[in-house]
């Protein structure tokens, strides 16, 4: 809290002395804040009266704070900057993590099913974020040819919420427009290769970092939006032992309006080198080739204050035979996109670590499945009413498969887990506009767990047992 204050303070300080040095600044605040309260019944999937088995429930709150102000400098000239700040679960102080900070008031909760800590002793949990964290920094200016923005900004977001992660990374975009059309061209700094954490030979090596290009173009119409993105991947931070990535991504999205029909959709085809091996690797090394896609769609239909809708998506796998091959869509389906409270949901994943069951198929590092949806297969359906302007109701149906059973792959041999369904989802929730910028959100899920989080039953043993799962919620949110 003291230090959300000295930087609370600080900018107070900016904006006084920016007003009286010149009249031309002016700054706006914009920002969130938002806290959920959970209970989940069984987040390991286990069945409660069964003798080996972990079987537990749990109950926490979490909270994140967000500010964003904008500096207007000049006409066509203004700096943006974000940061987020005491985002972690209430009663948590593990705010650091790791060796540095010994005080006993630091320390964690203890992991549910570890040994109890020795006295005097600290669990070393990893941290999910400081006190106070600064994300987004840049200038945007204007010229007559179109407008620039520099420093760390908004990446990884594209058309639809499809696919899109919302992360923040140092980039340089230029935009124009030319009738109904926008243009873009982008450059990002993914990783610089130029610190003391990266061992000798790699150490300095030149161009051993990780950069994308982007050309994009959206077209506006009406009642309709359509985009085209290209975009390169130049991951070379292996160098120079080791294996280079080159990835290309073709990305459309559209979004139209037919009267009361609102219809989204987006695709991605990835294509290019996933590895590319240069000397000294071992000799007999295999490149392994890229060829992934996801696709995704979305349809909405209003009747008065009822709606109803359907969502499909598609984020491809690999099946494991072919060492020269990846077929991983990279970028998955994203983790804005969350149509489940429990199943797949990004929330529920960096909190509570997504569901799991003792086997842990969803963290198979050949097809993760996990809030990025990689490797999956979704089917959503909703319906949902607004008996006023300020309230709504909905319910969703989501039904979820792998698109790939294979786990893993050893001398030839792939590992498949017994089945591909990953679970069906029943969510409910009442939303209450309490004020314009504010809103109260409770909720229940249940979901009937799939087969595949058994994970694979060698020949001749017993398959694992698993059990369903609920989830009751509640979250405020203010807007500001």
């Amino acid at each position: 809290m003291k230090k959300l204050l000295v930087v609370l303070l600080s900018l107070g300080l900016i904006v006084a002395f920016s007003a009286t040095a010149s009249a031309a600044v002016d700054v706006k605040f914009g920002g969130s804040y938002y806290v959920v309260g959970a209970y989940e019944s069984n987040p390991l999937l286990t069945p409660g009266d069964e003798a080996g088995y972990n079987h537990y429930s749990q109950a926490f709150f979490f909270q994140r704070v967000r500010l964003q102000p904008v500096f207007a400098i000049a006409e066509g000239l203004t700096f943006t900057a974000r940061f987020d700040a005491l985002e972690k679960q209430w009663g948590n102080t593990n705010w650091k993590g790791g060796t540095d900070d010994t005080t006993f008031s630091r320390r964690s909760i203890n992991v549910v099913g570890a040994a109890a800590p020795a006295a005097g002793t600290l669990q070393q949990n990893q941290k999910i974020q400081e006190s106070i964290e600064f994300e987004r920094a840049y200038v945007t200016f204007m010229t007559g040819i179109g407008m620039f923005q520099v420093g760390y900004q908004n990446v990884d977001d594209w058309g639809t919420d499809f696919g899109d992660y919302s992360y923040s990374r140092p980039r340089i975009a230029y935009v124009t427009k030319a009738g109904p059309l926008t243009l873009g061209l982008t450059y990002e700094k993914v990783f610089e290769n130029a610190n003391a954490n990266v061992a000798a030979p790699k150490l300095h090596a030149t161009d051993a970092d990780k950069d994308t290009y982007a050309l994009t173009g959206i077209y506006n119409g009406k009642g309709i939006e359509a985009g085209l993105l290209l975009k390169y991947y130049a991951f070379n931070d292996s160098k120079p032992s080791g294996a280079k990535t080159t990835m290309n991504l073709v990305s459309p999205y559209v979004k139209a309006t037919f009267g009361p029909l609102y219809v989204e959709g987006e695709a991605t085809y990835w294509f290019g080198k996933y590895a590319q091996y240069e000397l000294p690797a071992p000799v007999g090394t295999p490149d392994i080739d890229l060829k992934a896609w996801s696709a995704y769609i979305k349809g909405k239909f209003t009747m008065g204050p009822a709606y109803v809708g359907a969502a499909f998506s598609y984020a491809s796998g690999n099946d494991l035979t072919d060492a020269t091959k990846n077929t991983t869509a990279p970028s998955g389906g994203g983790t804005n996109w969350s149509p489940a409270l429990i199943l797949l949901n990004d929330w529920y994943t960096t909190w509570n670590q997504g569901v799991s069951s003792p086997s842990s198929p969803a963290l198979s590092a050949a097809n993760p499945v996990t809030s990025n949806k990689y490797n999956t297969i979704i089917y959503n359906g909703f319906v949902g009413f607004d008996p006023t302007p300020k309230l709504n109701v909905e319910a969703a149906l989501t039904y979820a498969t792998v698109a790939e059973k294979a786990l893993s792959v050893a001398g030839g041999v792939v590992t498949a887990a017994d089945s591909d369904k990953l679970g069906t989802e029943f969510d409910v929730s009442l939303t209450y506009k309490i004020y314009d910028n504010l809103t109260y959100m409770v909720g229940a899920g249940y979901l009937w767990t799939g087969d595949y989080f058994r994970g694979a039953t060698a020949a001749g043993a017993t398959p694992l047992k698993i059990d369903n799962d609920y989830i009751l919620m509640n979250k405020l949110t203010l807007s500001f």
